[in-house]
């Protein structure tokens, strides 16, 4: 499965989830990071802890498996790590105070089919 198959994939599982403001960038020319970023958020604890979860039963049911999760304890901040993909799902108050969308601003967006 290449970068871009998997980052529909979380992408559409954040979508069921109701996720918000689903934005992705393209970090191929400004990071060696990943290749794709996949940005959101939730509007409370729960529902930001069930968009991690959606994203990994959705990778592995395409056999994929997640290298890590982190964040879940607090479900402030949970970042999970595809290997090409990284998804950062926010709880709304902390995207809007790390506005990872203006740090990496030299990234492009990419046009995502949900």
């Amino acid at each position: 499965m290449d970068s871009e198959q998997l980052l529909e994939i979380a992408a559409k599982a954040c979508d069921d989830k109701r996720a918000e403001n689903i934005v992705a960038l393209d970090m191929r020319e400004v990071s060696l990071i990943a290749d794709y970023f996949l940005i959101c958020h939730g509007t409370n604890e729960r529902q930001v802890d069930a968009i991690s979860k959606g994203i990994k039963d959705a990778v592995e049911e395409f056999g994929y498996q997640v290298k890590k999760i982190e964040g879940r304890d607090q479900s402030r901040w949970v970042l999970v790590d595809l290997e090409h993909v990284v998804v950062h799902i926010f709880h709304k108050d902390e995207r809007d105070y790390y506005n990872l969308e203006k740090l990496w601003g030299d990234a492009n967006r990419i046009q995502l089919t949900l």
